[in-house]
């Protein structure tokens, strides 16, 4: 390893990726005498992760590049289950032939991050927690697990207190034994693949915590823990699927055109930030670039540089050619150049749109798209110059779509002033 590769902790304090450590000065030493493997885990409660969990993986790939290993812990297993940390309500319970196929989908997105190539000394592996915990009895588990855990200190860990305090539900045995089952996975990933350290989001110390302490009691060994910040919103809620408008990896939920657009829309407040933890560009050009823009009388930069590099990142060059083809042609004016998938991508996410019959006037339709309150609005609009119809001005007042408005025969765009538009869908 190079000299960077020593510094791989003092490089993730350097962009704020550390929440939380143990024991970090031996945990230093040991990354600069020799490569570790180390492990992070996600628990397929959908068929797709999402931009809360870009942190973790994007860690584990700054580690890759150091010459460590990543092993990736797919949750078959505890995905049965659900983690109840700081979840207000218990998760849903979902079949395990569903599970399965979503571990699978999983497993695909991640070998986006890490290298799983074989000959690498860091070649990334992963692995599925079902594979051991179904195989291991109740009454082995309680007799040769369960005896290192203390109810006392499981119930008095922040995210069990929280639930406990929900006098309607409270918490599931099921959901307060995850903590066994996680802390269980550290011991077998040890055991097994020489995994001495785990890392996870910060509301998993407590889980990774207790990993620690069981393999100190199993093996006689030191282990090590190093969670990462949880990529929040400006109003301090972190992104998860449970939120509302999540932003999948999966381009199927989330297109790239929309992916790319989440991140062009970062505000000012909190572009340099996702900077800051989600690219690797240096700390210094970063605080160049945030003074430039600061100064700047035009556009700032750092919004676009963001997109670019994330957008690349989830959905490879295509997707970000995609998504700034349909930026760029959205909004200056040049709908004709739009391509049906575009269209068909635009829909899929949810964009303002209208299922209309050919025939319609323009005014009913301005109604119906909701652009416009009423019909007086809709002919004061038109006479103001203020309506587009596929990038074309309409003057007249009365005018009626026909045929030769439908692109592709199917979509028109109808646009009011630059940035409120509705995609019209011809029956």
């Amino acid at each position: 390893m190079n000299n960077e590769n020593l510094n791989i902790i003092q490089y993730l304090y350097k962009r704020n990726l550390i929440a939380q450590i143990t024991d970090k000065k031996s945990l230093i030493e040991i990354l600069k005498s020799k490569p570790i493997t180390l492990y992070c885990g996600f628990d397929p409660t959908s068929d797709s992760l999402h931009i809360g969990h870009l942190i973790p993986l994007l860690c584990l790939r700054q580690f890759q590049i150091s010459g460590h290993r990543p092993l990736i812990l797919i949750g078959g297993g505890t995905g049965l289950i659900g983690d109840p940390s700081f979840k207000k309500s218990k998760r849903n319970i979902n079949l395990i032939d569903t599970v399965q196929k979503w571990s699978e989908k999983i497993k695909r997105q991640i070998s986006l991050f890490v290298d799983c190539s074989c000959g690498l000394h860091s070649q990334a592996f992963i692995v599925n927690n079902y594979n051991w915990l179904s195989s291991i009895s109740f009454l082995t588990f309680l007799r040769d697990i369960g005896k290192f855990f203390s109810v006392n200190k499981m119930i008095n860990k922040d995210s069990i207190k929280k639930r406990l305090q929900k006098n309607n539900y409270g918490i599931s045995y099921s959901e307060f034994s995850y903590n066994l089952l996680q802390s269980y996975d550290f011991a077998h990933l040890y055991k097994n693949y020489d995994a001495i350290l785990q890392i996870g989001g910060s509301d998993q110390w407590g889980n990774i915590v207790s990993g620690i302490d069981l393999i100190r009691r199993m093996y006689k060994s030191t282990t090590y823990g190093l969670t990462v910040p949880l990529l929040t919103k400006s109003d301090n809620i972190k992104f998860g699927k449970t939120e509302k408008n999540t932003i999948w990896l999966d381009g199927k939920k989330t297109s790239p055109y929309k992916f790319y657009q989440y991140w062009i829309n970062s505000s000012d407040k909190e572009v340099y930030h996702f900077l800051t933890l989600l690219t690797n560009i240096d700390i210094d050009t970063i605080n160049i670039l945030k003074q430039e823009d600061s100064i700047s009388h035009s556009k700032p930069q750092a919004q676009a540089i963001l997109a670019e590099k994330l957008t690349q990142l989830v959905h490879g060059k295509e997707g970000l050619k995609t998504a700034q083809n349909i930026t760029n042609n959205l909004f200056t004016g040049q709908t004709h150049k739009l391509t049906l998938d575009d269209f068909e991508q635009l829909l899929q996410d949810g964009v303002p749109a209208v299922l209309l019959k050919l025939g319609i006037t323009l005014q009913q339709a301005l109604v119906e798209s909701n652009l416009v309150s009423s019909r007086a609005q809709a002919r004061e609009l038109i006479m103001s110059s203020s309506i587009t119809i596929n990038s074309k001005k309409q003057l007249k007042t009365e005018y009626v779509f026909h045929a030769t408005d439908r692109l592709y025969d199917r979509f028109t765009l109808l646009r009011r002033g630059k940035k409120h538009y509705c995609l019209i869908k011809w029956e």
